[in-house]
């Protein structure tokens, strides 16, 4: 991995924390520049980014530590995600529905344009980015 693609995945990291920048630019300049997937999990508070030629890098993002439900709830999942496709919320607000509905982290498909959500059992809500074609 080289440095533009380093600097790019932190500043995307540190921009959906602070609220600088929305999902949708996040996969599109990841996109740019290699990343075909990530994946953040909530208990270790880290994002691991997956290039497509099979490097990665673990980003920290130091979100504030909520309780993660026991109970998965993917309707409530839904319900946050949709509240930040509105822009109701921030993505820290989001992080804290989504651990409140049971989620312990997801996988961001980017290049199979999809999400999935799990929860501690192995439960599974998938959401399709809006202009996907499924």
């Amino acid at each position: 991995m080289n440095v533009e693609q380093t600097q790019v995945i932190q500043g995307c990291a540190q921009g959906a924390l602070t609220g600088e920048v929305a999902f949708p630019d996040i996969v599109g300049r990841l996109a740019q520049i290699g990343v075909e997937r990530y994946h953040a999990d909530y208990s270790r508070r880290e994002i691991t980014y997956y290039m497509v030629d099979g490097d990665s890098l673990v980003v920290a993002t130091p979100h504030p530590s909520h309780a993660i439900a026991v109970e998965f709830t993917a309707s409530a999942v839904e319900a946050a995600v949709r509240q930040s496709q509105r822009n109701e919320h921030t993505y820290l607000d989001f992080i804290r529905k989504t651990m409140a509905a049971g989620c312990v982290g997801y996988f961001v498909q980017i290049t199979g344009r999809h999400v999935i959500y799990f929860g501690r059992n192995g439960e599974m809500h998938i959401e399709y980015f809006p202009t996907a074609n499924r």
